[in-house]
């Protein structure tokens, strides 16, 4: 299994030959700078967990559909109608083969935010991508971790993902924290992980990681 982060939440997962796959999660407009420098090759699947705009950028995910007009785009009902008035016809809320979704409610943000309705999805049975939620009690071997917030703090996420013991922890969501913060808080991470028995791998934007599940 083959990930690459493009800032915040978005998450390129590619699987090679026998199952020869490759879907992009949560591709909003904190991760377009990044996301549009990318050669894509391939594409199947589009996964979104939620509305709100820095894990969907209707326009981006537009012009992919241009590009790959077989791909499949997975959201909730509230996404499809923006996917919809923008003419993505490929929006459904049929799951593909592979993607299954489970409770992950979004954490509070009112009153700054509306309140979206939001899905977590675990990936070929190999991978969970919760959004923007702490409130979910279930994971495959790999985690994607929102690890910091408006709505959630690092100290809970960290206790969370030692609770239900994935293989790997990937840490998403953290647009918020300054490089050197970034740097410190996976750093500290990764130790208490370590102890947990957990590998944390620290993902720079743009560069692939490989991992053995």
């Amino acid at each position: 299994m083959k990930i690459t982060k493009f800032t915040h939440s978005c998450l390129l997962v590619e699987m090679p030959e026998p199952v020869n796959r490759t879907a992009l999660f949560d591709p909003g407009t904190m991760s377009t700078p990044l996301l549009k420098d990318h050669n894509f090759e391939y594409l199947d699947d589009i996964v979104i967990t939620h509305s709100h705009p820095d894990h969907m950028d209707v326009d981006f995910i537009k012009s992919l559909s241009e590009k790959f007009p077989e791909v499949r785009i997975t959201a909730p009902s509230d996404c499809l109608d923006q996917l919809h008035e923008a003419g993505l016809t490929q929006a459904t809320d049929q799951l593909p083969d592979g993607l299954v979704p489970f409770d992950a409610p979004h954490e509070n943000v009112e009153p700054l935010f509306p309140l979206p309705e939001e899905y977590g999805y675990h990936y070929l049975d190999l991978l969970t991508h919760p959004g923007d939620s702490h409130s979910f009690t279930e994971t495959k071997a790999v985690l994607a971790l929102p690890v910091t917030g408006p709505w959630g703090s690092n100290i809970k996420a960290v206790n969370l993902a030692i609770e239900l013991k994935p293989k790997y922890v990937l840490p998403i969501h953290d647009w918020h924290w300054h490089d050197d913060a970034r740097t410190g808080q996976y750093d500290a991470m990764a130790d208490a992980f370590e102890k947990a028995g957990i590998t944390f791998i620290k993902l720079n934007d743009g560069e692939p990681v490989v991992l053995e599940v």
